[in-house]
């Protein structure tokens, strides 16, 4: 059971990494163009720092908590 759910959190923890990668892509990207709309740049880095905060959690629900 717990295996499994540390499993599956890996994967979810690959695949926000994968899309977080993605969006930096598509930002560098559409940055160079300058007629793009800067209102759909900040959507994408706003949802690029949502991305990065559940990496975070994912991160630390992984890591054991460490008893000094």
């Amino acid at each position: 059971m717990i295996d499994e759910n540390t499993e599956e959190l890996r994967r979810r923890l690959e695949d926000l990494r994968t899309e977080h990668r993605d969006l930096d892509d598509i930002i560098l990207r559409l940055s160079a163009d300058v007629a793009i709309n800067q209102l759909q740049i900040g959507r994408l880095k706003k949802r690029k720092l949502s991305l990065k905060d559940q990496i975070a959690r994912l991160e630390n629900a992984l890591v054991p908590d460490i008893i000094a």
